[in-house]
């Protein structure tokens, strides 16, 4: 047994040991979704970086001269931008994520990437870049040292590049000058509990779990992807301690079963308990090879090589099919985990698993998604 073999069956193994947990225990409603209202909102800025080492835009790039201009306007110094030299300098993009509930004074991580045709930003500094929302309004103000992670060296035409050098990130770079308040309880009094997988049983499971911690009924499935909770009706400290509770409450996901394939690794992943029909699967392969030698034909025992006699090449091809016997096997089991099993005893690899897994899907046997990465 190869590991590669080895190591799909025990990823099949250990989700099978995982959902068998699961069933058990249970999952926390807390991990299946989010209650409506509560996100991250995205910000964007533009800034500049300087302090490079010559890595910067070239002095080609007019949006940074421009900026660098109208940068040094503002402390009194009047340069027109066809006068500036911003080699050490690199115009980039600042974008940042604001979480809720983030209050005015609190530092989220930025990250910066280049705008221009700049080699490197190692060893740049941001200077202060305000960070807007979609509404055009300033919610943070981002500046500090940029961590790389990488660099890029090139002299007379050698590269040396490790990772992308050309983005950074300043971890607690940005400060937050507007919070965000979140409402999570609607004009009805009531709280929107949004599953991450919508599934009608799911959501029907989560209802009836908070409506048996209540001892009333206080939640209903509005649909696959979400469940209506009465709030209370105190709100503040009352609310908290209500969506505390219901964060705790364990439930049992009833998701759809999947096998996940991606091809251009050659990585199969799949919960042990997906079901599959009885079926026969019969798999082999034929290798045609064509080899070429080249020979030189010299000629001997010439005494006149004046008159068309030379030396010439010769090419014999010769064709090799080796064709493996077709093995066969019957999965008796019911799941995808007993199919792998077979298929390792006849020393299948993962590409031809992977081949095997489509036919079975397209057969009708495999009682899952297949989604092909």
């Amino acid at each position: 047994m190869t590991m590669k073999f080895r190591a799909f069956l025990l990823v099949c193994l250990s989700c099978a040991s995982l959902s068998a947990f699961a069933v058990t225990d249970g999952v926390r409603i807390k991990d299946l979704g989010r209650l409506s209202g509560w996100r991250e909102n995205p910000l964007v800025g533009y800034g500049l970086v300087t302090g490079l080492a010559g890595t910067g835009d070239s002095a080609g790039n007019k949006t940074t001269r421009q900026s660098i201009s109208n940068m040094l306007k503002q402390f009194g110094v009047n340069l027109p931008p066809e006068d500036v030299l911003s080699r050490n300098t690199a115009a980039v993009i600042v974008k940042a994520s604001l979480p809720a509930y983030a209050q005015p004074g609190d530092t989220i991580d930025v990250t910066v990437t280049s705008l221009g045709d700049a080699r490197s930003l190692v060893g740049g500094s941001l200077l202060l870049a305000p960070l807007k929302g979609p509404n055009d309004r300033v919610y943070v103000l981002a500046q500090g040292d940029l961590a790389v992670g990488g660099y890029s060296y090139d002299m007379n035409g050698s590269v040396v590049q490790k990772n992308h050098p050309t983005v950074g990130t300043i971890p607690g770079g940005g400060v937050v000058e507007v919070g965000v308040g979140v409402k999570v309880v609607n004009e009805r009094q009531k709280l929107t509990f949004v599953l991450a997988d919508p599934d009608f049983t799911t959501a029907s499971r989560i209802a009836a779990a908070i409506n048996q911690s209540m001892g009333r009924t206080v939640a209903a499935p509005r649909d696959a992807a979400a469940v209506e909770i009465d709030a209370p009706a105190e709100g503040g400290a009352r609310l908290v301690d209500f969506v505390a509770r219901l964060e705790r409450l364990t439930v049992h996901p009833d998701n759809r079963a999947r096998v996940v394939i991606n091809e251009r690794t050659g990585t199969v992943v799949s919960g042990g308990d997906v079901q599959i029909s009885k079926v026969s699967i019969s798999h082999g392969e034929m290798k045609v090879s064509i080899v070429t030698d080249n020979s030189v034909s010299q000629p001997t025992f010439v005494s006149d090589t004046g008159r068309g006699v030379r030396t010439e090449v010769v090419s014999n091809s010769r064709i090799d099919v080796a064709e493996s016997d077709n093995r066969q096997i019957d999965s008796t089991g019911n799941t995808v985990a007993d199919l792998v099993q077979s298929l390792t005893r006849i020393k299948t690899n993962t590409r031809d698993i992977i081949s095997i897994l489509r036919a079975v899907k397209a057969a009708g046997a495999l009682h899952a998604d297949l989604v092909v990465q």
